[in-house]
């Protein structure tokens, strides 16, 4: 991530600086907590606790897999050529001979006959293959070319397997040929299965399905469909009273007027609420996504506050084509605040990070600009305009319904004016009650009929959308192969430093690699699994006689490529102190003091912020050590740091202490 200026001086002659070996912060990211490959249930069978720790082998977790596998052996029974070829590479896997201690030492020459290993099948071969490649190690006499041979001839998965687990427990001319096949495989495989087009999907959270707000129900209270039927009984009875009237005294030309009254009303009433239903509609929605509309601050921090920055975020990055960014973002300020309104109704509760809805606020931004680019985001307006039709309709209903009323109530005051009077005064008022009361009922009506529509289409859309987003993810790639990408990728940079150097693996003392997150870029990782980055920053450690060579490079995880170089050579005598610093929450921080005063400061794994609640503390930062071989490093570099040169003819006294004693 981002480099610290300085750093505190840890003594009062010294200024320590991070300089181009950076401090690299914290950054949280994605826990995958539906994907369980890790993790060992309660009273698991022997068979399960090796399949996890052959998982776990595979993900680059030799601690962890060889703890479970060797359970699973010693305590189990468990027997087999599988099980006998992972246990093997689990116990070499990450680490020098010298590493191991006596009983691992033991395991592993042993490990053949513990596992009853028989038959002809390819695990038997690897495992047959396997010891003789580590007892040929320290044998520097023997004739290499029928192993290699062999080795070659080993089918995948056995062959790959070892050369990407042996390495560092290799010496000698073995070392050097060995390499060659792990650095050739290396750059077969460190593009291979699509990467480049699948690593990003692995940092995308699992993603939740849309909702949207369901439309609200009529606002239609018992009151109104009091007055409604009631004023319309009145009215009925009344207007009835009128047309006997007329009737009786066999008035054609007021029935005729009636009659047309009763149409003209019909037409005018249709089309009046029509008109109403549209004009309010549209001034409605006009309301709601006006552009000037003062917009709540959500609180820092909250959901609303993360889903209000993905939408700012989203609405800058989807500007239409051919617009300029500030028209744009200006224009659709409203939109936006609707949509982040709905988006935070619909999911505050739910108790989800705003990167497991990403998807469907990039969906509805993009929705928002195609419509933009095709000229229909503002189509509502023509839809809700009236059309000239409806508007003839309702001004010629009305033109005709008062004069005939007029004529209708003239020709009946002639015949019985006491009760058309009493009629009239009935039928005045309830007919206006009745007009308001059906003009709320049919409005509402109509409102919640367009908002269920609106509504079904746009939940129609987000599940479509839902759907493509799933099927893009389907081939999300597992931890394995991250990690088996990663180790390229640390192959790769270590030929890169051993060509610039012109250094054989064989003439290293030692080797070590430190590796951190790197910003901009994303992490993520599964359930009791280590954290993957988009981006990391790797620091390997080449001890050779003259001393320390270092290289910095930053890792493009997403494209498998390289970059930003850096490196430093010092002398052993050089390094002053190697400081390690565990937390309570089990976090390391690693620190090399160097005699110039120059500081490398590097925290060696991101801490715990992302532990699920049913994963116990520090399994993460347990496994991502072991995922990165921190164990290895620092006893590489505290090696040096405690004891200098010395260290290196220590080392190799041990080494053939150890080779005598086996």
């Amino acid at each position: 991530m981002t480099a610290q200026g300085t750093a505190a001086a840890t003594n009062e002659t010294a200024t320590n600086y991070a300089g181009g070996s950076s401090h690299v912060g914290v950054q949280a990211g994605v826990v995958h907590g539906d994907v369980n490959v890790y993790e060992t249930p309660a009273g698991a069978s022997p068979a399960e606790m090796f399949e996890i720790g052959a998982r776990l082998l595979a993900g680059g977790m030799p601690g962890k897999a060889r703890e479970l596998i060797g359970k699973a052996v010693m305590e189990g029974g468990l027997t087999g050529n599988r099980v006998c070829f992972h246990w093997q590479l689990a116990l070499v896997s990450g680490r020098t001979r010298h590493e191991m201690s006596q009983e691992h030492l033991t395991m592993l020459r042993h490990a053949p006959t513990a596992c009853n290993v028989t038959g002809g099948d390819a695990w038997a071969d690897g495992v047959r293959t396997l010891c003789r490649l580590l007892d040929s190690a320290q044998r520097h006499d023997e004739d290499l070319r029928p192993l290699l041979k062999d080795l070659d001839e080993l089918a995948d998965p056995q062959r790959s397997m070892i050369l990407r687990h042996v390495q560092l427990f290799l010496e000698g001319p073995l070392e050097d040929d060995m390499w060659r096949r792990a650095l050739d495989s290396a750059k077969r495989e460190r593009m291979a299965n699509a990467r480049a087009d699948r690593v990003w999907k692995f940092f995308e959270p699992r993603p939740v399905g849309p909702r949207v707000r369901e439309p609200r129900p009529p606002d239609i209270t018992t009151g109104t469909w009091a007055q409604a039927l009631v004023s319309t009984a009145v009215l009925t009875a009344a207007s009835l009273h009128i047309a006997y009237l007329l009737a009786r005294e066999l008035q054609a030309v007021a029935i005729l007027a009636y009659l047309v009254s009763i149409g003209a009303g019909y037409c005018a009433a249709r089309g009046g609420v029509d008109w109403r239903f549209r004009a309010e509609r549209r001034r409605e929605k006009d309301e709601r996504l006006a552009p000037w509309r003062r917009t709540r601050n959500a609180p820092s921090g909250g959901f609303a506050d993360d889903v209000d920055r993905s939408f700012r975020h989203y609405f800058a990055r989807y500007v239409p084509r051919d617009t300029p960014r500030s028209v744009w973002l200006a224009e659709t300020a409203g939109i936006r605040r609707c949509l982040r309104d709905e988006i935070v109704e619909l999911y505050r509760e739910q108790r989800i990070g705003v990167e497991r809805i990403s998807w469907l606020i990039r969906y509805r931004v993009g929705d928002v600009r195609k419509r933009w680019e095709n000229g229909t985001l503002w189509d509502y307006r023509r839809e809700l305009s009236t059309p000239p039709a409806t508007k003839l309709l309702t001004l010629g209903g009305l033109a005709l319904f008062f004069p005939a009323v007029v004529r209708m109530l003239a020709s009946a005051m002639e015949i019985d004016p006491l009760s058309v009077i009493r009629s009239t005064a009935f039928a005045l008022p309830a007919g206006v009650i009745a007009s308001r009361a059906w003009l709320r009922i049919l409005l509402e009506r109509r409102r919640h009929a367009a908002d269920h529509a609106e509504v079904s289409r746009i939940r129609k859309d987000c599940e479509s959308a839902y759907r493509r987003w799933k099927a893009k993810l389907a081939d999300k790639p597992d931890d394995s192969e991250m990690a088996a990408w990663l180790d390229c990728d640390r192959k790769m940079l270590l030929d890169e430093a051993l060509r610039h150097y012109r250094l054989s693996m064989s003439s290293l003392i030692a080797h070590a690699f430190i590796e951190t997150p790197a910003r901009p870029g994303r992490s993520a990782r599964v359930r009791s699994g280590p954290w993957r980055h988009e981006r990391y920053k790797l620091l390997l450690f080449l001890l050779t006689t003259d001393g320390v060579r270092q290289v910095n490079a930053e890792l493009d995880f997403t494209q498998g490529t390289l970059h930003d170089r850096d490196r430093t050579n010092y002398r052993y005598e050089a390094v002053t102190a190697v400081r390690v610093r565990q937390t309570d929450d089990d976090e390391h921080d690693f620190k090399l003091s160097l005699v110039n005063g120059e500081e490398i400061h590097i925290p060696a794994m991101a801490p715990e912020a992302e532990r699920l609640q049913d994963e116990p503390s520090g399994v993460v930062s347990e496994v991502t050590r072991d995922a990165a071989n921190l164990r290895h490093t620092l006893h590489v570099m505290e090696g040096i740091a405690a004891e200098g040169k010395r260290w290196i003819i220590r080392e190799r006294q041990r080494a053939e202490q150890t080779a005598a004693d086996h």
